[in-house]
């Protein structure tokens, strides 16, 4: 009778734990290709793939994604307007994220100085994919790849500009969210 209890007891445990619901689907944390920091500031580096929990959120956050380099003149000179929009709405559901596209070999030596020098607050991520024929194309269909270029969303609905913005410009951008 012992055995036929302690069989029943295993059996019922058995059930229960093999019962736990599944796991969630990986979040973006679990798919960083690398890690870079220095200065205590630490960027993190994702293929196409691993970026694209950035652009797909479905939820009532306007998520602006702004594609940039430490190379590119344009970029820098819109730079200080994204961090100003993400001040000014910091108490509203408005996120910027700005993907860098500069090389990985040149982020401790470029990336990380250029975040420290400008006091860039806003989430800094690295786009490491080489395969930019593939990725361009699925971020918008219109995109020629160069940069400066921005998606705003919220839920379902996008737009995709490619080029620089002022404050102003930004603000206005947001207002067709609302």
């Amino acid at each position: 009778m012992k055995t036929i209890l302690k069989s029943i007891s295993l059996f019922l445990l058995f059930s229960i734990v093999s019962c736990k619901q599944k796991p969630a689907a990986p979040k973006a944390e679990s798919i960083v290709k690398a890690r870079y920091t220095k200065d205590g500031i630490t960027i993190k580096s994702y293929d196409y793939e691993g970026l694209r929990p950035f652009l797909e959120q479905k939820n009532d956050t306007l998520y602006i994604v702004n594609f940039w380099a430490t190379w590119c003149q344009p970029c820098i000179e819109e730079l200080p307007n994204f961090e100003k929009l993400a001040t000014a709405y910091k108490n509203q559901p408005v996120k910027v994220v700005l993907v860098s596209l500069d090389m990985p070999k040149t982020i401790e030596s470029k990336l990380i100085p250029f975040i420290q020098k400008h006091a860039i607050e806003s989430e800094v991520v690295l786009l490491d994919d080489k395969d930019a024929n593939t990725w361009i194309e699925k971020i918008d269909s219109t995109w020629s790849g160069a940069i400066p270029a921005t998606i705003f969303y919220k839920k379902e609905q996008r737009v995709f500009l490619e080029k620089t913005f002022t404050y102003e410009e930004l603000k206005k951008e947001i207002e067709h969210f609302k």
